[in-house]
């Protein structure tokens, strides 16, 4: 990064923020800074209130900071300024993590309950993890469409490859993938979140 004083540096803080953001598509480490000094109480804030401390506050804005730097092509000023853009992101992420933190601390007491009061074995965690996983897993599939269900029992349950499921269906093969895709896309949607968390 250029050091503050140059005239480079210095002349970012004439700039719109949206200009800034263009920087970041050519990958000007200064334009972050400038952006970074400009949000950075209004994020730690915004994190701060949602996640209660402030070390996750910082955690979360670095990676917001983080998304912004790797995302700046998608920036639309047409959509949003940049610092509800940026505020967009950081309560997006600080959302992410208190979800995260929810589902750790709702396993480790069912663990804790499974195992008895005394204490929380990894086993004891690992298998409760796998039981909620599974259960929601299965409600997801079963809110799949009834063919798209089939190929994805097929396969997973019963170890069949496309080919086999279309041979075994009838259905063509081009077919089976489509669904497969499309099944493996809505449970992917669905339970990202969880999956995240309890992965």
């Amino acid at each position: 990064m250029e050091p503050a004083d140059t005239p480079r540096s210095s002349s970012l803080k004439e700039l719109e923020d949206r200009d800034l953001v263009a920087l970041l598509v050519e990958r000007r480490e200064d334009a972050l800074a400038e952006l970074y000094d400009r949000h950075v109480s209004m994020l730690l804030a915004l994190a701060q209130r949602v996640l209660g401390t402030p070390e996750e506050a910082e955690e979360v804005v670095q990676e917001a900071l983080l998304q912004v730097w790797n995302q700046a092509e998608r920036y639309s000023p047409d959509r949003s300024s940049v610092s509800t853009w940026m505020v967009l992101i950081a309560r997006s992420r600080a959302i992410d993590r208190l979800r995260k933190r929810k589902v750790v601390e709702k396993t480790a007491v069912a663990a804790q309950r499974e195992e008895g009061a005394g204490h929380t074995s990894p086993e004891g965690a690992r298998a409760v993890l796998h039981y909620e996983r599974g259960n929601r897993l299965r409600a997801e599939l079963a809110r799949l469409p009834g063919e798209q269900r089939e190929v994805l029992e097929k396969a997973f349950f019963e170890g069949m490859t496309q080919r086999e499921i279309a041979e075994a269906t009838g259905i063509p093969l081009g077919t089976v993938k489509t669904r497969t895709l499309l099944a493996m896309k809505k449970l992917r949607t669905a339970l990202r979140d969880d999956l995240e968390a309890l992965l």
